[in-house]
């Protein structure tokens, strides 16, 4: 944790206190409240939810630095299962990667172009593999370029950060089985009687692999140039965060024809709330209680629409102490009724008949699909009267919900 992000919390946790300690004077019979008390509350709540925004911010740039600061210049890179260095291969491959980015094709030698050869992947190839959809070929971009996608995708959609993720190398449709055993139970075997059976009930689900595009990124010429720019890592975040906007709105409420199927979307199990278009404490508790005990095992999270945080971290329980509890310096992070959650603007916002929230395990509920690799196109004359490059990135993906039990969706009331 960085000294600011202490700093941050630091403060948040003095701001909450003093609101804290005036929502327990109010509390008290005979308490007559001031001017100054009323002033004050006001201005502790604001600094409460300044402060909130600012330490999600700083969370979310350490996560992406620790990622990008990963690979140093010069640093070689290692097989993270096994420690070894990579073959030379590796190395000569990001470095006329780096090259085709900064320059172009016709400016890399024939053994670049050569290496480079290997890792394109030829558009015929790509409509094969992704079962018609028809895109424009690429190169393959190196792993750790690959990596810091994958971390600016994760850092973007809530989902993605605690859904299983699996990888697969070809994107051939994947048939994924899917079971709930909460209901079947064990019985007492009676001597000399034999065991009946009771198959798990597995239902059958397929994954496959939809291609998503950046669109065009575009860089100055001067920019690439730069060789103390660093290129690679500037347009992974790029194609990353762009891929992530599609692909998170797609694993929150997709529809599953034609894009991944969403959480939401999935999910048969959950409730709605008492009161037209508002979210109360009941609410919460019921649908927490909406799924089997065994998925609230410690690994159980709330996914909301920042509307719907906003709305639970004014509501209070029974004994008027909110549902909501910030984290503090050092200390665990901020929950929802003791549970801990994940903002994620895909789901819908707070509205008459959406589904602003999700409480559960995630990761029995959901699962994201990545095929190995991703490309990228580099395009040399289109904005050329411009002085400018641009870059196209593509990566295929897919989501579906595997457990309908895990998770439960809480649907605001529309009449």
């Amino acid at each position: 944790m960085n000294a600011r992000l202490r700093k941050l919390l630091e403060e948040r946790a003095t701001a909450w206190a003093q609101v804290q300690d005036i929502q327990a004077r109010r509390a008290k019979d005979g308490y007559e409240p001031t001017q100054e008390d009323g002033e004050t509350y006001t201005r502790a709540l604001d600094d409460v939810e300044r402060l909130s925004r600012e330490i999600e911010d700083e969370e979310r740039a350490e996560r992406l630095r620790g990622q990008m600061d990963a690979i140093a210049p010069g640093q070689r890179d290692t097989n993270p299962r096994t420690g070894e260095e990579r073959p030379d291969v590796a190395d000569a491959y990001r470095a006329a990667f780096d090259k085709l980015l900064r320059r172009g094709l016709g400016r890399l030698s024939a053994d670049e172009q050569e290496l480079l050869e290997r890792g394109f992947v030829a558009s015929e190839e790509i409509r094969a593999l992704a079962a018609g959809t028809d895109t424009a070929g690429g190169y393959t971009v190196p792993e750790e370029f690959l990596r810091r996608m994958v971390e600016a995708q994760k850092a973007f959609g809530g989902i993605a950060q605690h859904a299983e993720d699996i990888e697969t190398a070809t994107g051939a449709d994947l048939r994924w089985p899917t079971s709930d055993d909460t209901g079947n139970v064990g019985a007492i075997l009676a001597e000399n009687t034999q065991v009946t059976e009771q198959d798990l009930t597995f239902g059958n689900g397929t994954l496959g692999a939809y291609t998503y595009t950046s669109k065009m990124v575009r860089a100055s010429l001067q920019l690439l140039q730069d060789s103390a720019f660093d290129i690679g890592g500037w347009l992974a975040g790029k194609l990353g965060e762009r891929i992530a906007r599609a692909a998170a709105a797609h694993f929150a409420t997709g529809t599953g024809t034609g894009q991944p199927q969403g959480l939401v979307t999935g999910l048969t199990l959950g409730g709605q709330t008492a009161a037209v278009g508002a979210i109360a404490y009941d609410d919460l508790v019921d649908l927490e209680h909406a799924i089997d005990p065994a998925y609230r095992n410690g690994n159980q999270r709330y996914i909301l629409h920042d509307t719907a945080l906003r709305d639970v971290r004014k509501l209070k329980d029974g004994n008027d102490r909110p549902l909501w509890v910030p984290a503090i310096a050092g200390g665990p992070p901020s929950t929802i009724n003791g549970h801990p959650y994940t903002v994620d603007n895909g789901l819908a916002a707070v509205a008459a008949g959406a589904e602003p929230i999700v409480f559960g395990d995630i990761r029995q509920a959901y699962i994201v699909r990545r095929v190995r690799g991703a490309q990228t196109m580099r395009l040399t004359e289109r904005y050329a009267d411009f002085l400018q490059v641009g870059f196209l990135g593509f990566q295929r993906l897919d989501g579906k919900v595997q457990n309908t039990a895990a998770a439960a969706a809480l649907t605001v009331r529309a009449a």
